[in-house]
């Protein structure tokens, strides 16, 4: 079979092309690949207390104090961010602190560098695919907590 001398041309133009840019498959069929991630939550319960809770990737996520966790208004939701996307197999740190009258009583995943009645707290989770979650509880100081410990 003989290839017309346009063709051929052609043909040798596409290669060089091709070659040029690292492929030999047309753009429309090559596959971008990307990095997995993981999606983190960070809770802060209702433990009536206050606190704050820091960490990579834009978390600073605010927990304000219930005055009145007796009363008829409810108490306020988290503010600012509190959750952020990141690459899987990422190590993240996260950092709680307590408000001026409050503690932490409850902190997950588990740390060795958090204790009871803490005021500040470091846990580090390694990102997974898919969901991913940390939790604290912030308590008043003067006892009145819907404690887990």
């Amino acid at each position: 079979m003989r290839m017309h001398h346009g063709r051929l041309a052609a043909a040798a133009a596409a290669l060089t092309l091709a070659a040029t840019l690292g492929t030999g498959a047309p753009a429309w069929a090559q596959t971008a690949t990307t990095t997995p991630t993981g999606h983190l939550s960070v809770w802060v319960s209702d433990g009536f207390g206050g606190g704050t809770v820091t960490g990579p990737g834009g978390i600073h996520c605010y927990q304000g104090p219930w005055a009145d966790p007796y009363g008829d208004v409810p108490q306020p939701d988290p503010t600012g961010t509190c959750d952020a996307a990141f690459p899987v197999g990422t190590s993240v740190t996260l950092t709680a602190r307590a408000d001026p009258g409050s503690y932490i009583n409850y902190w997950d995943p588990p740390s060795s560098l958090c204790n009871y009645h803490s005021y500040s707290c470091t846990v580090t989770l390694k990102v997974v695919q898919g969901y991913n979650a940390a939790d604290f509880m912030f308590c008043p100081e003067d006892g009145l907590c819907s404690a887990m410990y």
